[in-house]
């Protein structure tokens, strides 16, 4: 639960009989005022430090900035600070009449209820501090002497304390709250803490109802079994439901930084059972949770013991020349390292299409994860994982969740612990708190040798199995998409893959992010998604003639998958799980799936 400033008002200044909804006396208006005023000095005087220098070992002393600018922005914030008090001391404005200060930017739904406005005193708060969040950031664009990450890391770091002061976030400044609290009693304020505490014992901040959802009940239901169990996978294949099925199989690596059944929450989202639906043979490989025994796996293991080993059991099984791979995330980064390798080797036709889901190989533009990467995080990385050999997967999930902290950590303050509401029953954000460990080796050597230098992008520097990898080898053809909002792989980061790859390529544009710019089923009418049929080489390129299309992109993937190879076979014997070679060894998804 969020403290409470230190300039919280006494039992002697404050106004018990006085309710959220009662228009305030002049008193109050000017005792408030002084709070906000006091809360603006705080903000100014930090805003003020990061003008000098500083002995903090983590923030580099900034150089002499311009007196005049700086003076200039001091004035600014000062005016603008003087005009919305003055606003609500003259007697003349009526007490609740709106103003022309800022609002809420799109997408901001902190002060969207309308007490943020109606009474005085809290229109007061809201708009003191959108104003001075507002000067703070045009402070960070403001300083000179900083490269462009410099400053990306600052306003980041910025951004996140203006988001964690909001006035939303602790009680006695926010109305809902205060509201709930007298309405409840104060039972609201205790059931939050239950939440809370409930959270510490966890280690990790709960956004659903932990009881709602059950592996195999309600959630990764599509029907299939696992054929195939090593120490890094289980194969899992799935139950055809149409009489004939395409004579080529897909396989799908999903990232092993989450659990593969993003890919299958439901049946009405999945796209696991939307493709067996379309007659396709599909295989999914579900990553094990690292653990102790995985101390020493690296790349060449998820590239090699992983996805070529899966590929060569598939095409065993069915005897088949070759299969539709899909890659998502980092696994669409290994699938790529996997095409070189095999391509190197002379084995390229083992692989019939790449389909690539929100995947990098050229991490010059990776966005905002790169925050996180520095050598002094690197250090603390491994100091985590010294003990145990693998990274425990929370940590991982903390920092997605800070690239979007408003929305997944002090939303959730607000509703979990102030307002003590109920956790709702969403798949989705369960999927998002189902965490899995990684390989400390594997994790420090990504990070390191892909987000920090970039070798992949460069042929030769990256290294697998004693292969140099040159992705321009690559000629297999290939689907590639984004997520036009996409913040973990961002849209000009992934379109790079393109001109890597010398091969066909479509690449296609969805509406939305990370997660629902893929998991969009056609049923669900919800987003679009843009092609350009005469391609481009840039992403300005591609945007300014593209063809927009309501809807989802999995037809277009299908159609474009169907055109490759049209022919089809039977769904009979081994496209059967367990009718092949490979005896059945439990029902899908799998016990790997449900290990932490």
């Amino acid at each position: 639960m969020a403290d409470t400033p230190d300039s919280t008002p006494g039992p002697e200044t404050a106004h018990p009989e006085t309710s959220p909804g009662d228009a305030p006396s002049l008193a109050d208006i000017q005792h408030w005022t002084g709070i906000v005023g006091h809360a603006q000095q705080l903000m100014m005087e930090h805003l003020s430090a990061m003008t000098g220098t500083t002995d903090a070992p983590s923030v580099p002393p900034f150089p002499m900035q311009d007196p005049a600018r700086f003076l200039r922005a001091q004035a600014e914030f000062w005016q603008d600070g003087m005009a919305l008090w003055q606003r609500f001391l003259t007697p003349a404005a009526p007490a609740a009449a709106p103003t022309d200060t800022p609002a809420p930017k799109s997408g901001d739904r902190r002060f969207a209820a309308p007490q943020w406005r109606d009474n005085p005193v809290f229109d007061l708060i809201r708009q003191s501090y959108l104003m001075a969040t507002d000067h703070l950031l045009k402070g960070v664009d403001q300083l000179t002497g900083l490269d462009d990450r410099q400053r990306a890391k600052l306003r980041f770091a910025t951004t996140a304390f203006a988001d964690a002061m909001s006035p939303t976030n602790f009680a006695l400044t926010n109305p809902l709250v205060l509201e709930k609290t007298i309405e409840t009693r104060g039972q609201n304020l205790v059931k939050g803490l239950e939440h809370m505490l409930a959270d510490i014992g966890r280690g990790q901040l709960t956004h659903t109802d932990p009881t709602a959802f059950e592996i195999g009940r309600n959630i990764a239901m599509t029907p299939g079994k696992v054929v195939k169990e090593t120490p890094l996978y289980q194969l899992i294949q799935y139950t055809p439901t149409t009489d004939t099925v395409a004579a080529t199989p897909l396989l799908i690596f999903p990232p092993w930084i989450n659990r593969f059944y993003i890919l299958d929450l439901n049946a009405e989202k999945s796209f696991i059972r939307w493709a067996v639906e379309q007659g396709l043979t599909v295989f999914v490989v579900s990553w094990k949770s690292a653990d102790a025994t995985m101390v020493d796996v690296t790349m060449d293991d998820y590239v090699l013991r992983g996805q070529v080993d899966a590929i060569d059991t598939v095409r065993d099984l069915l005897g088949v020349p070759a299969v539709h791979t899909i890659g998502y995330c980092v696994a669409g980064t290994a699938l790529a390292c996997t095409l070189a390798l095999l391509t190197e080797r002379g084995r390229a036709d083992s692989v019939a299409s790449a389909t690539f889901f929100t995947a990098q190989v050229d991490f010059e533009q990776a966005g905002e994860l790169t925050m996180f990467i520095d050598d002094e995080q690197l250090a603390m990385l491994g100091k985590l994982s010294a003990e145990t050999g693998y990274l425990d997967g929370r940590y991982m999930a903390l920092t997605f969740n800070l690239l979007r902290g408003r929305d997944l950590i002090w939303n959730y303050v607000v509703n979990n612990y102030l307002l003590g509401q109920d956790y709702p029953p969403f798949d989705l954000l369960h999927w998002n708190g189902d965490t899995t460990n990684l390989p400390a080796k594997w994790h420090q050597a990504y990070l390191t040798d892909l987000y920090r230098d970039n070798k992949l992008a460069r042929a030769g520097e990256y290294v697998v199995d004693g292969t140099p990898i040159d992705l321009s080898v690559i000629r297999t053809p290939a689907y590639v998409q984004a997520g036009k909002e996409d913040h973990i792989a961002p849209v000009e980061s992934v379109f790079k893959l393109t001109r890597h790859l010398s091969g066909p390529v479509r690449f296609v544009l969805a509406g939305s992010g990370h997660i629902a710019g893929v998991v969009n089923p056609p049923s669900a009418q919800k987003y679009q998604y843009w092609v350009n049929e005469a391609g481009a080489e840039t992403l300005d390129a591609f945007v300014a003639d593209a063809v927009e299309t309501r809807g989802s992109w999995w037809p277009d993937w299908r159609a474009w998958i169907g055109a490759l190879d049209p022919e089809t076979v039977p769904a009979v014997g081994a496209r059967i799980p367990g009718g092949g070679v490979l005896p059945a060894i439990e029902d899908a998804p799998g016990r790997y799936v449900r290990t932490r």
